[in-house]
């Protein structure tokens, strides 16, 4: 039996047993199916009745998709095949969302084991999901062709960073240097682009840190997991039904100076908060890190000066900020080929004669893995030889 047609015998199925109320059984699902004239025979029952399960509990028909090994990403665009990424590149699967109502339908019981609601009132949701999947979906018709429904799945366990050399993500000499970076207790952004690896990075850079440092993570949403024996996790807390009790992240960030942290970590610095973090980094707090949307490791001033402007304070006091709390810029890329996530570049943050920080390259990292030293790596060594002293 092919899925269209499996999908076409729930909707009948489904209909039925909604009109005469009851629980789900096989047994109810046969004599719905006899009701309609259709096939019983015990494959079609069970076929119906498997997905039809599957639409009430966990993630419906994804719930195979996120037990896939190696799965990062699975993507609904509206009705039809969905799509993962298991880090090479989007694949289309055999799971089928056969109309709009069963994507809205999947969108609604997702965000609501987030403890959300969406609907046309509130036509879009960002939750975590019990067991730590991210989950972001927009319904039709601000999503066009219809509901998207996007899934962000945590590793379980996190990589090391041997594993991410292995997996390509680091070259030796990426890895040794990364090793390094964490051992002098530089302070560092993860940039890249959305889906680039910046949290893998981050977390796999964390697991090196040493086992007797504390390590605090402030989150918006919980991704970062580290294997660290001390790591301790607070996370953001959008406002109730109600409209009340939201805890923000820059909230959570003044929250984690208070726990005596060896190493205070912003899982990604997207709003105000990043004035918090610059003055936390300031303040004696080295080895401190997160990660940071960008095109670019240049475009990495401009966009903390934006986020710094959003909480008041003005570009010249950001860009001494900047330059006084950060070393390093590490730059994550997703090669147009193939799709695998790499370290890309190393830049160390420099101020011109103006006072404005810039980022100049110290080490890039061609497809292969090839090394090539940029005009800052005399500097890169000189930090890493002093353990971050500016």
């Amino acid at each position: 039996m092919t899925s269209e047609e499996v999908a076409a015998l729930v909707e009948e199925v489904r209909r039925r047993l909604a009109a005469d109320g009851g629980a789900l059984s096989p047994h109810r699902v046969a004599e719905a199916l006899r009701s309609a004239g259709r096939p019983v025979g015990d494959a079609a029952v069970l076929a119906v009745y498997e997905a039809l399960r599957r639409d009430v509990v966990g993630a419906g028909p994804l719930d195979p998709l996120l037990r896939l090994p190696g799965v990062t990403d699975v993507l609904v665009n509206g009705p039809g095949r969905v799509r993962i990424d298991r880090g090479q590149g989007l694949e289309q699967t055999e799971v089928v969302l056969a109309s709009e109502d069963a994507c809205r339908r999947l969108a609604q019981r997702l965000v609501a084991t987030g403890g959300r609601r969406i609907d046309d009132a509130a036509p879009y949701a960002d939750v975590r999901l019990p067991d730590g999947t991210r989950c972001h979906a927009v319904l039709a018709p601000l999503a066009q062709p219809g509901t998207a429904i996007s899934l962000r799945v945590p590793r379980r366990g996190g990589f090391t960073l041997d594993e991410l050399r292995t997996a390509g993500a680091l070259s030796a000499e990426g890895l040794d240097l990364v090793e390094q970076i964490v051992t002098a207790h530089l302070a560092f952004l993860v940039s890249g682009g959305t889906g680039t690896g910046k949290t893998t990075l981050l977390a796999a850079m964390l697991g090196a840190v040493d086992p007797g440092e504390r390590i605090v993570v402030v989150e918006d949403a919980a991704e970062l997991r580290p294997v660290h024996p001390q790591v301790i996790g607070l996370e953001a807390r959008p406002a109730n039904l109600e409209g009340t009790g939201a805890v923000v992240l820059r909230d959570l960030v003044r929250q984690a100076l208070r726990m005596r942290p060896d190493r205070l970590v912003v899982g990604e610095v997207r709003d105000a908060a990043v004035v918090d973090l610059l003055a936390a980094l300031n303040t004696g707090h080295e080895g401190g890190c997160g990660t940071l949307h960008a095109n670019s490791a240049a475009d990495v001033p401009a966009r903390v000066e934006a986020l710094a402007l959003t909480a008041g304070l003005d570009r010249a006091a950001a860009h001494s900020q900047f330059a006084s709390a950060i070393d390093l810029v590490l730059h994550v890329v997703r090669d147009r080929r193939g799709g695998r996530r790499r370290l890309g570049e190393i830049a160390v943050l420099e101020r011109d004669p103006a006072g404005w920080v810039r980022t100049v390259p110290a080490v890039a990292f061609s497809d292969d893995g090839t090394l090539r030293p940029g005009p800052a790596s005399r500097r890169l060594l000189d930090l890493l030889d002093r353990g971050g002293d500016r």
